[in-house]
């Protein structure tokens, strides 16, 4: 048992590490491939609902994170990097995350998520503190424009969430914390 814990430990290690960092070899490249996954994620939030543009241009702020997930029957991992906007300063803060969770679920889901703060004090105790927590439910059988998703959209504590799934398969019910730190070497 010891065993197959260990092994899936490391699994689940390799399966994030692989599917959660962003192309480049320096600083700058890194922070380039995370404008451009911002990019890519808003142009395809617009599409699907069209009234977020406006949202998230008149926000105090917003962040973009692409996100792996992987749930092994009672537990769930996660992580991924991202980047947030100061929409009065125009200033990106850029950032990590990770996640862990309790419930019941199997898969491997890719998704990404966008943070709209309606007001100065969301935004500003997002990048200060960083902490969600929260539970969900969802299923996915998505590879790449192939597939459905279940996901959507919440509003906690002047803030709105959007999920959109990339790619994965996978059906969970989990309670789970979250933590969003700045990247000390992008930043």
């Amino acid at each position: 048992m010891q065993r197959l814990l260990i092994f899936m430990v490391v699994l689940v290690s390799l399966v994030l590490s692989g599917c959660t960092t962003m192309s480049g070899d320096t600083p700058a490249q890194k922070r380039q491939s995370v404008l451009n996954m911002k990019n890519e994620v808003l142009t395809e939030l617009f599409k699907l609902k069209p009234d977020t543009r406006t949202q998230v241009s008149s926000a105090p702020g917003y962040a973009v994170f692409s996100n792996v997930n992987v749930n092994i029957i009672f537990a769930s991992f996660g992580g991924g990097y991202g980047v947030a906007k100061n929409n009065a300063t125009g200033k990106q803060t850029y950032m990590k995350m990770g996640e862990v969770g309790l419930g019941l679920g199997a898969g491997v889901k890719d998704f990404r998520a966008v943070f709209v703060f309606h007001t100065k004090e969301a935004y500003n105790r997002f990048i200060e503190h960083g902490w969600s927590f929260g539970g969900q439910a969802d299923a996915a059988a998505k590879a790449s424009d192939k597939g459905g998703a279940v996901g959507g959209e919440a509003v906690i504590d002047n803030v709105t969430v959007y999920q959109l799934t990339q790619s994965g398969l996978a059906l969970q019910a989990t309670l789970k914390g979250t933590k969003y730190w700045l990247d000390g070497e992008l930043n």
